[in-house]
């Protein structure tokens, strides 16, 4: 190993930490989870408040359904553009930064007269809400080796919660307060996790000193490097397609027949999701004993028989169908979020020094096996209908199991 690697190696530790038994203290913990927690939903926030939102600015369906794409797209070229900048600078003051920027386009989506303002605000939101993804490779670096998986599955509950929560947190204070208030609120929100990363996160030292150019092209690199990287995020991108093909069209199946239910009853599905939250953390202390491995393998098996679970629907009346659904969903959430944990923690386990670039590249992955389920769940619903939908989720997941079972000597794990 050279000089300048071992370097790198070694700044990419913080600054020191008070532990308890090799732990982080609580107070740090909780700061990390509810950052990353009140980041991430912020992209969420508008979906619920879209129909009175719509109407109060004059914008039609078509227009204002823009809104979360724009949110979305944000989001996904924030992970690619920004979340490298992990590596080359000091990641509390990106946090800061961001939760600066976040604050401000959250205001500015709220003080919104049109639905033009409002879609340059939106993306401006997903952008800064990466803050979520600098948050969880520092969690990774303030942990010791031992505790790294407990470490990023608390930190992963709390991002979860957030995606889970924000739904129906914006569903009701938009109904009782205006859709305004739930954009000011966030904006108090994400000001108070800001002041709380100021007083509260170490610094972080550069672990490069690529410039951006470099920076994005080293992504490419790390890809060809690492097989263990390639494994992850193409595991985790083929499960991913299920996993978004289910939820972008649970709606419209439950709008026809038999069932002829409204959007409230596809969002209380999403409920499943405090099951994917409360699995992270014990993903992560399986990973820290067992090993990883073992996590994606049992996560991903679980998600496949869960999906498999759904084809047997026909052969109950609705109400078991609905029962069927809701413990599918449950235990696909669960072996998906375990298995992400399990991922991040093989990830941020194969170069300390590129953990910014690692995420990145995973949750590329992850976005990409999204996009490409929703557009595929769609299109399998109208042509096959459900089962259609269960005979791509299924296989996909099946698709990852055999990434992960394939033998590779040349990565770990």
């Amino acid at each position: 190993m050279s000089s300048i690697q071992k370097t790198h190696i070694n700044a990419a530790q913080p600054a020191a930490v008070t532990t308890v038994n090799g732990n982080l203290p609580a107070s740090l913990m909780w700061l990390l989870a509810a950052g990353a927690g009140f980041g991430v939903a912020s992209i969420y926030y508008s979906q619920p408040m879209l129909g009175v939102l719509g109407a109060d600015i004059g914008a039609s369906d078509r227009a204002v359904g823009m809104v979360p794409m724009a949110t979305q797209l944000g989001y996904a070229l924030g992970i690619l553009l920004l979340a490298p900048l992990g590596d080359r600078f000091d990641r509390r003051r990106i946090i800061l930064l961001k939760a600066a920027v976040l604050t401000a386009a959250l205001l500015v989506a709220g003080a919104a007269p049109g639905i033009s303002l409002l879609l340059l605000a939106s993306l401006a939101i997903g952008l800064s809400a990466t803050l979520a993804q600098d948050i969880v490779p520092a969690a990774a670096s303030l942990a010791s080796e031992q505790h790294r998986g407990k470490v990023v599955g608390t930190v992963m509950t709390g991002l979860l919660m957030g995606i889970l929560l924000s739904r129906v947190v914006s569903g009701f204070v938009a109904e009782h307060f205006g859709w305004r208030s739930m954009f000011v609120g966030a904006a108090v929100s994400i000001a108070l996790v800001g002041v709380a990363a100021w007083r509260g996160l170490p610094r972080f030292k550069a672990t490069t000193h690529l410039g951006y150019g470099a920076l994005l092209g080293s992504l490419g690199k790390l890809v060809g490097k690492h097989p263990a990287l390639r494994r992850a995020a193409l595991a985790q991108g083929l499960l991913s397609v299920g996993f978004s093909a289910f939820w972008s069209t649970l709606a419209v199946m439950l709008h026809g027949a038999p069932f002829h239910l409204g959007s409230a009853a596809a969002g209380a599905f999403g409920l499943a999701g405090a099951a994917g939250a409360l699995a992270a953390p014990l993903a992560g202390r399986i990973s820290d004993s067992k090993g990883p491995e073992l996590v994606t393998r049992l996560g991903i098996s679980l998600a496949a028989l869960s999906f498999a679970a759904m084809a047997l629907a026909p052969m109950f009346a609705i109400n078991g169908q609905l029962v069927l659904l809701a413990l599918a969903a449950i235990g696909f959430d669960l072996g998906v979020q375990a298995t992400l944990v399990a991922h991040q923690t093989i990830v941020y386990s194969i170069e300390p020094g590129a953990r910014s670039r690692l995420n990145a590249v995973l949750f590329v992955g992850m976005f990409i096996g999204m996009a490409s389920g929703a557009a595929l769940g769609s299109v399998l619903l109208a042509q096959w209908g459900w089962i259609g939908v269960v005979t791509l989720a299924v296989a996909m997941s099946l698709s990852a199991l055999v990434v992960r079972l394939w033998p590779s000597r040349q990565s770990r794990p």
